[in-house]
């Protein structure tokens, strides 16, 4: 996976916006204002991704080299996740997934119902 691609499959999920509210080159990605995804956007060699904290420990077990804790970001909940290549796409697409619908189940309601209408 690279940037573009990566870009175009967090971008296509309901309620989501980007932008760069850190830097000009960590690219985040929120749903209804709660970030679930970010990359570095000049060396995407690794994406931030929110994980269910008992998948996040048989992620990094299985992975280690592969998949770490997030860097710069709440261990228990987020992970890095090195795009070199050892995931083909749909794995990573599939993690983006996860990430996504963590974070969409703790909305609250209001924002729950206002997604549902998107």
């Amino acid at each position: 996976m690279n940037i573009e691609s990566y870009r175009e499959y967090c971008i296509s999920k309901p309620g989501v916006t980007e932008g760069f509210p850190f830097d000009e080159a960590t690219l985040v990605f929120k749903v209804m204002g709660k970030m679930f995804a970010l990359a570095d956007v000049d060396d995407f060699v690794s994406m931030n991704l929110k994980c269910d904290p008992e998948t996040a420990v048989e992620l990094r077990e299985q992975y280690e080299h592969t998949v770490l804790p997030g860097y710069h970001m709440n261990k228990k909940h987020w992970n890095t996740v090195m795009v070199d290549g050892a995931f083909n796409d749909q794995e990573l697409k599939k993690w983006i997934d996860h990430s996504y619908d963590q974070v969409v189940k703790t909305l609250p309601k209001k924002l729950k119902e206002e997604l549902n209408n998107l």
